[in-house]
């Protein structure tokens, strides 16, 4: 049962950079950034680190830093993930916290949009992230405007896996 659910999570999820004012909870909060803690690390270095950003002010100055990722000044928070870069693997990392905690937020009802587009020294500066710290992305989230159905469009999968060497076909 608990496998079907993950399934239909990660078949219905989607990137949603709209979100209505309806609070969400600071229990929903810590539960979305343990998902993140949950993940897997090189190592199990567990070197990520994440800062939780929830005051409307705070939302709004990320969103000015931002290039690509203005649409948070209306989430109803944002977490910064940090790796160690010392680690060849801390992007892969970030992105397995990244993943856990979107997938924990869309089984909730609470949507999310990652963001990698931003002035990294003013962050940096702004937050007081330790120079030691990369600073991998950011992620808004927030009830949607509107009701969300997951449609994805992806290619087949026999567009882009392949059987034991690339170019040669999955069997059926």
């Amino acid at each position: 049962m608990a496998l079907t659910s993950v399934t239909n999570v990660i078949r219905t999820k989607l990137d949603v950079r709209n979100f209505s004012q309806k609070d969400v909870s600071w229990e929903d909060k810590v539960s979305i950034l343990d998902a993140g803690r949950m993940a897997g690390s090189g190592m199990n270095s567990q070197h990520w680190r994440f800062i939780l950003l929830d005051k409307r002010e705070d939302l709004q100055k990320l969103a000015d830093l931002s290039i690509t990722g203005k649409w948070v000044s209306g989430a109803n928070f944002a977490v910064v993930v940090l790796t160690d870069s010392r680690y060849a693997w801390h992007l892969l990392d970030a992105g397995r916290a990244i993943t856990n905690m979107m997938l924990e937020a869309w089984s909730r009802g609470i949507v999310s949009c990652i963001c990698t587009g931003y002035n990294e020294e003013a962050l940096r500066n702004w937050l007081k992230i330790p120079p030691n710290l990369a600073i991998a992305g950011f992620i808004g989230f927030g009830y949607p405007v509107k009701r969300i159905i997951g449609r994805k469009n992806r290619l087949p999968l026999e567009q882009i896996a392949y059987y034991g060497r690339f170019g040669e076909p999955l069997r059926k």
